[in-house]
């Protein structure tokens, strides 16, 4: 297993986080700690949670199955999402940041979170709001280190600069959707956390389980996954060319000798901005397949390959702006204006 710095930060954590969606849907107590020991014994650190899973559930249960064992363990959890029907149960509202973390706190059976993240965007509250709450978390002991998932460039920049502005304890980490078939953040977000120090912590590098080899170009449902029991992936955000991209991974895969699962989860893990993948299971087995995806690269052909077919089109203004620098070299060659 490798370890990666987050961000500018000084936490390292392993490649490969163990996701914990599932804790209580789909794996129940004794699997989920079977599962958080395999991931350890295999040297995974770093585990991803909310308080929001399974209303509460994913984060009691992980607690447990870190007792002993938590000092080894970096553990991510986040805010946003309603935990009750009250007007301020959700948000990220100085209010509900303060009753949430404790609640948090509560479930996880420790006195601090490593890495507290403000899941979505919450246009009804001011940015400073919740980040002055964040910095007193952190002053406090709390949370160690904070972030954010799912914000635009232009947001996540605002947050950056306020922080600083304030002498606020700023982001060091950023969660977003990334995988072969999503690769929205290319253009804007992964520039902006590569300037500014931050970690990136993807979720979805399997684009909920269509990488993972259950699935066949040109179909969206496969018997025996999530896509069967209706709440499979969000295909809404899947590029136009999945099926090309898929059947590229497959045999990219079959070439290497691996599951198609560890080619899609290296292949996030090797780019150049990504600090982890958050990978999910249902059992240990299912686990042990994706947890051999660390430890190792992916030959230079088989990355550019499967780089060429997963790019995305460049945008306005990059796309635009894109032969600027060549027009700008070139201007050297011509004969100074008289």
């Amino acid at each position: 297993m490798q370890y990666r710095r987050l961000g500018r930060a000084g936490l390292k954590v392993s490649e490969i986080c163990l996701g914990t969606m599932t804790f209580g849907n789909g794996a129940d107590e004794a699997e989920a700690a079977r599962m958080v020991h395999a991931a350890m014994d295999a040297g995974v650190n770093f585990f991803d949670t909310a308080n929001s899973y399974v209303a509460g559930v994913s984060e009691t249960m992980l607690g447990k199955a870190l007792k002993g064992r938590r000092d080894r363990a970096v553990v991510a959890s986040k805010v946003f999402n309603p935990m009750g029907g009250g007007p301020n149960d959700s948000g990220m509202s100085r209010l509900h940041i303060k009753q949430a973390v404790e609640e948090s706190l509560r479930r996880l059976q420790t006195d601090y979170i490593d890495v507290y993240f403000l899941h979505h965007v919450d246009i009804q509250v001011p940015l400073e709001e919740a980040l002055s709450a964040l910095d007193d978390l952190v002053r406090q002991g709390k949370v160690l280190y904070t972030g954010c998932s799912n914000y635009e460039a232009w947001r996540l920049m605002e947050a950056l600069w306020l922080s600083d502005t304030h002498g606020w304890a700023r982001f060091d980490a950023y969660q977003p959707q990334y995988s072969l078939v999503v690769r929205d953040i290319d253009e804007e977000i992964l520039p902006a956390c590569q300037a500014k120090g931050l970690g990136v912590v993807v979720w979805s590098p399997l684009a909920g389980g269509y990488l993972a080899g259950k699935y066949r170009p040109g179909s969206l449902q496969a018997e025996g996954t999530r896509s069967a029991e209706g709440w499979g992936f969000n295909s809404r955000f899947f590029t136009a060319n999945h099926g090309e991209i898929l059947q590229t991974l497959l045999d990219t895969a079959r070439a290497l000798d691996r599951s198609a699962a560890q080619i899609a989860l290296r292949w996030v893990m090797d780019q150049p901005a990504i600090t982890s993948a958050i990978v999910g299971a249902r059992n240990v087995q299912q686990l042990g397949d994706t947890l051999a995806a660390g430890g190792w690269r992916l030959p230079d052909e088989a990355l550019a390959k499967l780089n060429s077919v997963s790019v995305q089109p460049r945008r306005y203004p990059a796309a635009f702006e894109e032969t600027m620098v060549e027009r700008r070299n070139s201007a050297i060659k011509r004969p100074a204006a008289k």
